[in-house]
């Protein structure tokens, strides 16, 4: 029992909200995915497979929250600028992952860099606005160097995917506030966004409506017309249609999405009776959120929502008890990262936000992007012992440790 502690250190909260997940997940991706099963043959493929990958990832985790926290600073040295070259390949010569050049075949799995690339973007701006703190909050310099390094690898990870490029700067724009970036400076930066957004949708409109024009083949930009189709649909599913006008055989991982939400009749239909799931060519990942919400309900997704808030709550509580900032801005990033990421999954499968390709952080059939979401929670873990060491070694000076005083020298003189 006592080997078993020792194996599995760190914050309690945090490994329950883990484990849940995990269990979650074998059971939702093997309902789910009945289309991998049909394709394969194997009636077991799909949960060994992701049985497998979250038993790699338990491991990563263990391994990775027995690092001393200080130890992660190394990463940006390390890592930053062949994460840079490795996206760089992969949108040059990376295999087509869903319409888009975002792995690189490795021994039969695809790696993605993209998912490196977030965590190691977190780790760098929680090291700058560390290392650039004062007394009035982070110097004028960490605004600009973690725009410089977010900025290349947002610029990087655009083009193949334009969602994660949201998610991550917004990642960051948040740990700017948090790292007390000034507000002067932060409100210039949304400014200019707010003005690129504007002129963005005003270039879409006056784009061609020809889908294979040749402006839709300029370097950088051959993804626009299915970022435009993703927003036309996401406004046209948002109108009131009347049934029999309706086209359930245009967009119908929308459509489906929509029918297995209001079809769980509340309590839903239990696990392994899901029947969007054949009509679903996604639902073992982008939309395992609607797959959720037919089989178990309200109180199921409910269930899933709430994991995620005490993952972002305990990552908070944690960080209030770090005595340096390194620690402090790298838990919060990466509980942001993987919350914002589980709230864009959820807006998507209830139809708020359009399409983004986002898979739901270590419930969605597994990949690239579990492994590093194992890695991330190995993080606020290591963190978390951190925390858990100085709160033990304050606990342990005791008023019997401190020198003794003379009982005199509290009279009046001295007190005033």
């Amino acid at each position: 029992m006592k080997k078993i502690q020792n194996a599995f250190k760190g914050d309690r909260v945090v490994w329950v909200v883990f484990f849940f997940l995990c269990i979650i997940s074998l059971i939702e991706v093997y309902s789910a995915a009945s289309t991998l099963t049909y394709g394969s043959g194997s009636f077991w493929s799909p949960l060994i497979k992701q049985a497998v990958f979250l038993g790699v990832g338990t491991l990563i985790v263990v391994g990775i929250h027995n690092v001393p926290c200080r130890y992660f600073k190394l990463i940006p040295i390390l890592l930053l600028v062949p994460t840079y070259a490795l996206l760089l390949f992969t949108s040059l010569y990376g295999a087509m992952v869903n319409g888009a050049s975002r792995a690189i075949p490795i021994f039969g799995f695809q790696f993605q860099p993209l998912e490196l690339g977030k965590g190691v973007t977190v780790v760098t701006t929680a090291l700058i606005l560390a290392s650039l703190q004062n007394d009035d909050g982070a110097d004028r310099r960490a605004f600009k160097w973690v725009l410089i390094t977010a900025g290349i690898m947002c610029a990087l990870i655009f083009p193949e995917n334009l969602s994660t490029s949201v998610l991550l700067f917004g990642v960051v724009l948040i740990m700017m506030f948090v790292g007390r970036v000034s507000l002067i400076q932060l409100g210039k930066l949304l400014g200019v966004l707010v003005l690129f957004a504007a002129s963005a949708v005003m270039l879409v409109k006056c784009l061609p409506s020809d889908k294979e024009s040749a402006v839709y083949d300029l370097p950088g930009l051959h993804r626009l017309s299915t970022w435009v189709n993703r927003v036309e649909t996401h406004g046209e599913m948002s109108k009131e249609v009347a049934p029999e006008e309706f086209d359930i055989d245009k967009d119908a991982q929308i459509a489906h999405a929509h029918i297995a939400i209001a079809t769980s009749n509340v309590v839903g239909k239990m696990p392994g009776n899901s029947v969007e799931r054949d009509f679903l060519s996604q639902a073992f990942s982008d939309f395992i959120f609607a797959i959720i919400i037919e089989e178990m309900g309200i109180w199921g997704a409910a269930i899933v929502v709430f994991l995620y808030i005490v993952l972002l709550f305990r990552a908070g509580r944690i960080a209030s008890r770090c005595e340096h900032n390194f620690p402090a801005f790298l838990i919060m990033g990466l509980a942001l990262l993987l919350v914002v990421q589980a709230v864009m999954n959820m807006l998507v499968a209830v139809g708020i936000m359009p399409v983004t390709g986002q898979p739901l952080p270590l419930i969605s059939r597994g990949g690239t992007s579990t492994l590093m979401s194992c890695v991330y929670i190995g993080m606020i873990l290591s963190v978390s012992r951190y925390a858990r060491r100085r709160e033990e070694k304050a606990a342990r000076v005791t008023p019997a440790d401190e020198p003794d005083v003379d009982p005199n020298y509290y009279n009046t003189a001295n007190l005033i």
